[in-house]
């Protein structure tokens, strides 16, 4: 199996999280009969409940910073993902739950965070589990020699990869990536990775 890219990162320095994030005790914003209202995070995607998520892309001009999910993760593991992919705490702002998870899981801060709107998607991420995610989107630019500290609980590796050969190598081997990362380079790439106005 090809990798995704020449530029691959090993685990480095771990940055724990101190937010005691298990899928077993986080309560995240989910709508019920239509209420939002706090939900426990492994429940809503068991039932498949609509629910808020944040996804962030950290870009180096057209190269894309990837993680690749831990084994120990509950679902997709060992799965590429965007650089990260997170639900907000119940009332947390999506700026501030970006800017948490990019600390606690990639061991990364200090970037400005640009907000690309909201996108809605389903998926099936096995395991008998839906994510049906309404996302609020952020990309931010960053040089490729960026200080991270990896917390192997979340991810395994990273690598930064142009768009364009993310594109070839999803459609030679969608096996290997997140499905939601799929449905964000398929249905909204032109949101994600185009200028801001």
């Amino acid at each position: 199996m090809t990798h995704v890219s020449l530029e691959v990162s090993p685990v480095g320095n771990y940055c724990r999280s101190m937010q005691g994030e298990r899928a077993l005790t986080t309560m995240i914003p989910a709508w019920v009969d239509g209420v939002l209202q706090p939900v426990e995070k492994l429940h809503a995607h068991l039932v498949g409940l609509r629910h808020k998520a944040v996804s962030v892309f950290v870009m180096c001009d057209d190269a894309i910073l990837l993680q690749r999910r831990a084994l120990g993760k509950y679902h997709t593991p060992d799965l590429w993902a965007n650089t990260c992919c997170t639900h907000p705490h119940w009332q947390e702002d999506p700026a501030t739950c970006a800017t948490r998870r990019l600390t606690q899981e990639m061991g990364i801060s200090g970037l400005d965070l640009v907000h690309r709107g909201v996108i809605e998607y389903r998926a099936d991420v096995g395991g008998d589990m839906i994510e049906h995610e309404v996302v609020d989107l952020f990309t931010a630019q960053a040089s490729r020699d960026l200080p991270m500290a990896l917390n192997p609980d979340e991810v395994s590796e990273v690598a930064w990869v142009p768009i364009a050969e993310l594109h070839q190598q999803v459609a030679a081997d969608p096996s290997r990536f997140t499905p939601w990362l799929r449905i964000y380079l398929a249905e909204h790439a032109g949101r994600i990775f185009d200028t801001p106005e």
